[in-house]
C-alpha cells in the first residue's frame, strides 16, 4: 500500500455505480470526502475535500499528465452541453416570443411565415404526405426547403401541426407531412410559420458524450481540437490531379488536406473555390480507398457537393436526410431511394403485408385491456383459455379471444422484428458499402449512421457552424478537412453566447499547430468590387481570375435618367450614393429595436425597377441590408410597385452571389454611430456577394468616423473605376 496522500484518485469508468461505492467503501472514503467528479477517457477523477487524506494503492493515484487531461476532456464536455441547452431554449423562447408578439402580417415581412393559403394534396413521396400551400399573391419569404414549419389556421401557438418544406416557389410551399395530415388544411386562411427542430440539438448533446470515452483513433481527433496533443506531422501528399482546372493554391490546399496530419484548414476567401477543392480532395480520398464522410451544416451545401460528385463517373454514393429537404433531381441519390432499390427491398414488402394481415387477424379478436385483464398476466391468460374457464366475471368466450389476440400479437412482434433486422442489414450495407455518403451535421447523428464511421472527413462552410455541430462530423473520422473562412459571418447564435460563435474553424486557425491553406485566385468578382474586401479582410492576397476580373454588367438599353444613368455605367463596377445631403436620417419605430431608412429604401426601389426596364432578369439582382425593418420596408415599397428581386439581410445572402448587389447601410445620424453596422465581416459578406456590379447606399458623414468606413471611402476616393455621387433630391 502507498503511503497516507492525499487525493485526488480515480476508478474506471467501466465500474457501475454501485461497484465504484463498493470501492469507496472499502478504502473508508465517503460521499462527503469528495468535492468534486470528473469523467473521461475511461477513468472517473474524484476530487477530496482540503482536509480528506487516504491510503491509496499506488495505481489509484493519477499522474498530473493524466489528471489534467480527465479534467480538460469533462470540462471541455459539460461547458457546451450546458450551452447548447442554452441556445436550444434561446432559439425556442426567440420564436414563441415573436409569434406571440408579433401579427401574422408583420411576421411575414419578416420572411418568416406565410398567411392566407390554401392546401392541396400533391400525392406521397416514400412514406411522406405532401402537400402544396398556395395562394396567388407572390410568396417572399426567409423559409427554405428542409426547414420545420408549424401549420395552423390562425393561431400558430395553439397548432402542434408540424412538418417538412420541400420546395418553395413564387406562389407555394410544398411540405411534407409523416402522417396524413388533417382535412382542414384544405381550407383557405391556412398560415404556415418557420419553427424550431431540437433534434440537432439532441445529436450534439449525445455526440459530445460520445467523446468522453472515445477510443483511438477518434480520440487522437478530440485531444488535438482540446490542445492535449498536436497533429502529426510529414510530408504533403503526391497525388494526381484529376480535375485540370484548379489553380496552384488549390492544388497545394488538397495536397495538404491529404498529408498526414489528422486535421487540415481550406481556408477559401469568397469565389476562390472551396467546395471545388473539397470535391478534388474528395475525389483523391475515395481514389486511395478511403471511405468519404462530405457533410456541412445546411442541406443547400451537402447538396451543393451532391451536385459536382453526381458529374464524376464511377462513384457510389449516398445521401443521408429526410427526403423532403433533399434538392430537386437529387432524390436518386438519397438513402430512402437506395433502399426502395435494394434487391432485398421486396422481401421487405412482402413482410410488411403480412405483417399488415396479422394486425387485421388480430383485430378480430378481443384486445387485452387492462379492465379486461383484472390482474391476469398474458401467459395466464392462454392458460385460463386452453382450461375453457371464465375469470373474474370474464366470461370463457372472452378469455379465449383475448388468448388469440396476444398470439397473432406476439406473431406480429415477431414479424416485426424481422422486418427491422433486415431494413437495418439493407441500410448498413448501403451506407457502408458507398464512396461518399453526404449529410448535414444534424442528420450524422441519425440511425442511418448510428455505428458507422469513416476514414476521412470533409467539411464544407465550417466557419459558419457552432463547434458542437460541426464535432458530429469531425469525430467520425481519424482524419478530417474543414473549409471556410472565418473572415465572414461567424455561426448564427439566437442566445448570443461569446462561445458559441467561435466556429471550431476559427478557433483552430488560432493554432499554428493545425496546418492550413488559403486559397487566392477568386473566380466571382470584377476585380474592383474584389479590392476593397481584400485589402482589409485578406491582407491584399485575393487575385481576381482573368475570367472575372473584367466582369461587367450587360443591359439591354440605359436608363433615361440621367441619374440612373451614372449608377448603373458598366464601366463603374462599385458605386456609392451618398444621401448625407439629403434629409435621410435613420428612423426607429416604437417598440422596434431595428432600424429603418425610408429615404434609402426608395432609392434602392428605383435602382431595381430601373434594372429590370433596361432588361436585366429580378433573379439577378439581390439587395442587402443590415436591419430587418429595412428589409421590410423595401420589400414593400416593391411588392407596391409589383416588382420583384430578393431582399435579404446580410446573413440571409452568406454564400450567395448576384451580378447586381444593393446595400442600403441605414445608419444617418448628427452622433456618427452606426452599431453592429462596423462588424468588419459583415461588410465583407455584404460586398463581396456582387459580380457584375455593387451599388451601395448610405450617409458617407455618419459613416466616415467609423472603421472600417473611414478606410473604405480613402479606397473609394482613389479608384478611378468607383464612383461616388450625390444623392438626388426627392
Amino acid at each position: 500500500m502507498a503511503a497516507k496522500r492525499p487525493l485526488p484518485f480515480i476508478l474506471p469508468a467501466r465500474l457501475d455505480e454501485r461497484g465504484r461505492l463498493a470501492q469507496l467503501r472499502r478504502y473508508k472514503i465517503k460521499p462527503s470526502n469528495i468535492s468534486k467528479i470528473y469523467e473521461a477517457d475511461g477513468w472517473v477523477l474524484y476530487i477530496p475535500t482540503k482536509k480528506s487524506f487516504f491510503k491509496l494503492p499506488g495505481q489509484m493515484v493519477p499522474s498530473r499528465e493524466l489528471e489534467h487531461r480527465i479534467k480538460r476532456i469533462h470540462d471541455y464536455i459539460e461547458e457546451y452541453r450546458s450551452l447548447i441547452e442554452l441556445e436550444r431554449r434561446a432559439e425556442m423562447d426567440a420564436q414563441i416570443a415573436e409569434i406571440r408578439s408579433l401579427s401574422g402580417r408583420e411576421r411575414e415581412i419578416y420572411g418568416r411565415a406565410v398567411l392566407n393559403l390554401k392546401g392541396a394534396a400533391v400525392g406521397k413521396k416514400f412514406d411522406l404526405y405532401i402537400v402544396r400551400f398556395s395562394r396567388e399573391r407572390l410568396i417572399e419569404s426567409e423559409i427554405s426547403g428542409g426547414d420545420i414549419v408549424l401549420i395552423s389556421r390562425s393561431d400558430p401557438l395553439k397548432s402542434d401541426l408540424t412538418a417538412t418544406v420541400t420546395a418553395v416557389a413564387k406562389n407555394y410551399i410544398e411540405a411534407a407531412f409523416s402522417k396524413r395530415p388533417p382535412v382542414w388544411i384544405k381550407d383557405g386562411g391556412i398560415r404556415v410559420d418557420l419553427f424550431v427542430n431540437d433534434v440537432t440539438f439532441k445529436r450534439m448533446e449525445s455526440n459530445l458524450e460520445r467523446m468522453r470515452h472515445i477510443k483511438p483513433p477518434f480520440s487522437r481527433i478530440r485531444d488535438i481540437l482540446l490542445g492535449l496533443e498536436e497533429p502529426s506531422g510529414g510530408l504533403e501528399a503526391d497525388i494526381e490531379i484529376v480535375d485540370g482546372k484548379l489553380n496552384e493554391a488549390q492544388k497545394e490546399a488538397i495536397c495538404l488536406s491529404l498529408a498526414e496530419s489528422e486535421i487540415t484548414l481550406v481556408h477559401g476567401p469568397p469565389g476562390t473555390g472551396k467546395t471545388t477543392t473539397l470535391i478534388e480532395t474528395i475525389l483523391q480520398a475515395v481514389k486511395s480507398g478511403k471511405r468519404v464522410l462530405a457533410a456541412a451544416d445546411s442541406n443547400v451545401a451537402v447538396d451543393n457537393m451532391l451536385r459536382k460528385l453526381a458529374k464524376k463517373d464511377g462513384l457510389d454514393i449516398v445521401r443521408i436526410g429526410h427526403p423532403a429537404r433533399i434538392g430537386e433531381g437529387l432524390e436518386r441519390y438519397s438513402l430512402f431511394c437506395r433502399i426502395e432499390e435494394d434487391p432485398q427491398a421486396e422481401k421487405v414488402k412482402e413482410m410488411l403485408e403480412n405483417a399488415n394481415e396479422l394486425v387485421r387477424q388480430r383485430s378480430l379478436h378481443s384486445k387485452p385491456t387492462p379492465s379486461r385483464l383484472r390482474g391476469m398476466s398474458k401467459e395466464r391468460v392462454k392458460k385460463i383459455a386452453a382450461d375453457g374457464r371464465s375469470y373474474r366475471g370474464v366470461d370463457a368466450a372472452t378469455i379465449r379471444s383475448m388468448a388469440e389476440w396476444i398470439r397473432v400479437d406476439e406473431k406480429v412482434e415477431r414479424l416485426f422484428g424481422k422486418i427491422r433486422k433486415l431494413e437495418e442489414s439493407i441500410v448498413h450495407r448501403i451506407v457502408t458499402g458507398a464512396d461518399v455518403v453526404l449529410s448535414t451535421n444534424g442528420m450524422i447523428g441519425s440511425e442511418a449512421l448510428d455505428g458507422i464511421d469513416f476514414d476521412f472527413a470533409a467539411v464544407d462552410e465550417a466557419s459558419q457552424q457552432m463547434e458542437p455541430s460541426t464535432l458530429l462530423s469531425v469525430m467520425r473520422a481519424p482524419k478530417v478537412v474543414l473549409a471556410g473562412d472565418h473572415r465572414q459571418l461567424p455561426p448564427t447564435v439566437v442566445s448570443g453566447n461569446d462561445l458559441l460563435k467561435k466556429s471550431l474553424f476559427e478557433r483552430m486557425m488560432e493554432s499554428e499547430a493545425v496546418p492550413s491553406r488559403m486559397l487566392e485566385v477568386q473566380y466571382r468578382m470584377n476585380e474592383t468590387i474584389m479590392s476593397f474586401p481584400n485589402t482589409m479582410m485578406y491582407d491584399g492576397k485575393l487575385t481576381a481570375d482573368e475570367s472575372a476580373a473584367k466582369r461587367v454588367v450587360a443591359l439591354a438599353k440605359e436608363p433615361t435618367d440621367q441619374f440612373l444613368k451614372k449608377v448603373l455605367q458598366s464601366q463603374k463596377p462599385v458605386v456609392f450614393i451618398d444621401t448625407s445631403r439629403m434629409d435621410a436620417c435613420e428612423t426607429l419605430r416604437p417598440r422596434s429595436t431595428s432600424y429603418e431608412n425610408e429615404y434609402e429604401a426608395v432609392i434602392v426601389a428605383d435602382i431595381v425597377k430601373s434594372l429590370l426596364d433596361c432588361g436585366l432578369d429580378g433573379e439577378k439582382i439581390g439587395v442587402i441590408t443590415p436591419y430587418l425593418a429595412q428589409v421590410k420596408l423595401i420589400r414593400q415599397i416593391l411588392e407596391r410597385d409589383s416588382t420583384y428581386c430578393e431582399v435579404k439581410s446580410v446573413d440571409g445572402f452568406q454564400g450567395r452571389e448576384k451580378e447586381v448587389i444593393i446595400i442600403s447601410l441605414v445608419r444617418s445620424n448628427i452622433a456618427g454611430e452606426i452599431g453592429f453596422v462596423k462588424d468588419r465581416r459583415r461588410l465583407n459578406v455584404a460586398m463581396t456577394r456582387a459580380r457584375s456590379k455593387l451599388i451601395m447606399v448610405g450617409d458617407r458623414n455618419t459613416l466616415v468616423s467609423n472603421d472600417p468606413f473611414d478606410l473604405f471611402f480613402k479606397w473609394l476616393d482613389t479608384q478611378r473605376e468607383a464612383l461616388s455621387i450625390g444623392a438626388p433630391d426627392q
